[in-house]
């Protein structure tokens, strides 16, 4: 057990020394995989931090029905009643927007005023907006009324107006797949990285290894001081990123306040808990402990 912990001592103090005695070249590597980690760590700080944000949205759906030109004002006022009285359960309230109130707010417009006076008469059609009451699966509520009210005598058009929530969740899950795939292409960046580190350094080193293996020594004792090369690199590339995170978040949590104030909601940025960090920096110590095992292997092949 003593010979076993001396020979990893020896390992763990000989990487160091030659990270020590090439700092430039560490620093650089270090830096490369810090700046690379740090990308996705920010990134999934802001989509987390955005989830509750397009969740706690104080939007209610609304469904906007867009009456046949043909409808009195009379037959549009009893559609908004019966409605309202149908679809009790889900609406929360109705409103009718006759086509002379929609006409006159339209003319309020000046991008809209000199068009509509080129027209001999209102071509708007009477509209009636349904405000639905929360549920927890509000969308499919929505998406159903507006395929039942489709089928309505009365109604021309059914628009859904929650649709540009639906296309902000899509984003969201267009943003979390992406950050997937930018964490597997880090980790490839990784491993490149100190693939290379670790086989010019066991070139650099191959008169000495030589030498070892004439004397006696095992192939895991040339090897060993390598994979804790590569380890502590990874760990050094972690802490470096995660300072980097919590230097780069004030300022984004500033800038991402700015938009969430419009919605009367605050967004606080942070970063993973530290058990989650832990994790993450033992995992990337084990990946390029193992790309340091592979290098060295195919470089040491003499």
């Amino acid at each position: 057990m003593n010979r076993w912990l001396r020979q990893h001592r020896y390992a763990a103090s000989t990487a160091f020394s030659r990270l020590i005695h090439q700092p430039f070249s560490s620093l650089a590597n270090i830096l490369v995989i810090a700046l690379t980690l740090a990308a996705p760590l920010i990134g999934w700080a802001l989509l987390v931090s955005a989830q509750p944000l397009v969740k706690d949205l104080p939007v209610n759906p609304e469904i906007t029905l867009y009456l046949k030109l043909d409808t009195s004002l009379e037959q549009a006022q009893k559609l908004t009643g019966d409605l309202r009285q149908k679809y009790a359960e889900d609406v929360l309230s109705s409103t009718l927007i006759s086509r002379d109130q929609a006409y006159n707010e339209l003319k309020k417009n000046p991008l809209w005023a000199d068009a509509l006076s080129t027209l001999g008469e209102n071509p708007l059609p009477h509209s009636v907006v349904l405000s639905l009451k929360d549920a927890p699966d509000q969308t499919g509520v929505a998406e159903r009324l507006a395929s039942e009210l489709a089928a309505t005598e009365r109604i021309e058009r059914v628009q859904l107006d929650s649709d540009w929530l639906k296309r902000l969740d899509s984003l969201l899950q267009f943003v979390r797949v992406a950050l997937s795939l930018l964490s597997l292409c880090v980790a490839v960046i990784m491993i490149a990285t100190v693939f290379n580190t670790v086989r010019l350094q066991a070139l650099n080193q191959r008169e000495e290894i030589a030498v070892a293996r004439l004397v006696g020594a095992t192939e895991s004792f040339v090897r060993r001081p390598f994979l804790y090369q590569g380890a502590i690199t990874g760990i050094a590339s972690s802490l470096v990123a995660v300072l980097l995170a919590w230097l780069a978040l004030p300022l984004l949590s500033e800038a991402l306040n700015r938009l969430a104030a419009s919605y009367q909601q605050h967004v606080q940025l942070h970063l993973p808990d530290g058990l989650n960090l832990l994790a993450a920096t033992v995992l990337i110590a084990l990946i390029a402990a193992l790309a340091a095992r592979w290098s060295v292997t195919r470089s040491t092949q003499f």
